[in-house]
């Protein structure tokens, strides 16, 4: 690849990156931007990041026949392209180091690059300014092709999981509906831990930093509108290893973290938890603690960019005996999920509930609880505009 300019090799390794991820992005004049920011002029690193173009994850042995670099240029190569936030490399459960070439976002360079402290500087506004530019695009694209890509955008697997609140404002225990014993459960599903705690208790190493959504929307002059804690973006495990030696968190002990995640809850923010290959059965990589106001995921979906989909184990029931109109659960729901009624009372639809128990939390007449049963929420974006 040494025969090209530097300009095909950035559209190569833009392209490599590109592919990545669980949505494909356009190379396009905002890739190969974002891309040139994030790597800068460096011919070697472009080169490397174009060994994967074949396959996202390889092995030092693998690396050796993909590219034309030695074994102490690859550790040189990924080491740095991973402090940049374009290479995950972390030995796999056999002790075996494994490449692998992140995507664009969900999850890659944009929460990678925003979950660090803040600089301040320009390049960090220009790369925040690019990405919500791609953002716009998507959001565009999808608007203009809606009815041809909602049938693969509704069939994509869940992006997260939601882990509900447990307790209420005032430290009572949200009430819990049980599940009705004749719902059948696939006998191979596992059940993924339900509490932050649980969570929490299962791994030693845990890493938390910058909740990058927030972030991003401060570079860009966007306030919190609730003006929610910003240190509570968690890693676990091989993750948590591999952003704390890259400088994006530090390590916390489970104290610590506990505290952490009471904090988020107590301001209202939603846990969410994202599983390797959105597999729910496998152990947790990272807890995104979300706002209604910052969160990417929600943002994305109320624009008109990507659908709303999520995997959990509630759903929200309101009494509507008890219910007295308050509307604290209407204006707190991070889906949009509850209205008024003509009755004057908060009525749930089912289908934007994602069970994260933030209404039940804060209902000051303790008049919502949550229903077990594993479901899929998939919302489909806001259509904008008709298509030609």
């Amino acid at each position: 690849m040494t025969d090209i300019s530097l300009e095909e090799k950035y559209k190569s390794a833009t392209g490599a990156v590109c592919r990545q991820g669980m949505f494909p992005f356009p190379v396009n004049d905002t890739t190969i931007s974002i891309i040139k920011h994030a790597v800068g002029d460096n011919a070697d690193e472009l080169d490397f990041i174009c060994a994967f173009n074949q396959k996202a994850s390889q092995t030092l042995e693998e690396l050796g026949s993909s590219c034309e670099f030695s074994a102490e240029e690859i550790d040189r190569l990924a080491t740095s392209l991973a402090k940049k936030g374009l290479i995950f490399n972390q030995p796999n459960s056999a002790g075996i180091m494994v490449y692998r070439l992140l995507p664009l976002m969900l999850v890659g360079l944009m929460e990678y690059k925003f979950m660090e402290e803040l600089k301040g500087d320009d390049e960090e506004k220009q790369l925040a300014e690019l990405f919500q530019k791609l953002l716009d695009e998507v959001r565009d694209q999808v608007q203009a092709n809606y009815d041809n890509l909602m049938p693969m955008l509704k069939s994509a697997p869940p992006t997260d999981r939601t882990v509900p609140a447990r307790v209420t404002e005032d430290g009572k225990t949200i009430r819990i509906i049980p599940l009705d014993k004749t719902v059948e459960v696939p006998d191979e599903f596992i059940l993924p831990s339900q509490s932050v705690d649980n969570i929490i208790d299962k791994f030693d190493e845990i890493a938390v930093g910058y909740c990058f959504c927030r972030q991003r929307r401060k570079v860009l002059g966007h306030s919190c509108a609730i003006n929610a804690p910003v240190m509570n973006c968690f890693t676990f495990g091989k993750s948590a290893r591999h952003t704390a030696a890259q400088g994006f968190t530090r390590m916390v002990t489970k104290e610590e973290a506990r505290e952490i995640m009471m904090e988020a809850e107590e301001a209202g923010l939603v846990h969410k938890a994202f599983h390797p290959g959105s597999n729910v059965s496998r152990p947790e990589t990272s807890i995104c603690n979300c706002c209604k106001d910052c969160c990417d995921t929600l943002n994305l979906w109320r624009d008109g960019a990507f659908p709303l989909i999520n995997s959990t184990y509630y759903l929200s029931v309101i009494d509507q005996d008890v219910c007295s109109g308050c509307g604290v659960c209407v204006e707190r729901c991070p889906t949009d999920a509850i209205e008024l009624n003509d009755n004057g009372t908060a009525e749930r639809d089912e289908k934007s509930c994602f069970g994260c128990g933030i209404c039940a939390r804060f209902c000051p007449e303790e008049a919502i609880s949550l229903k077990e049963g594993l479901r899929k929420v998939s919302v489909l974006p806001p259509r904008l505009r008709q298509s030609n």
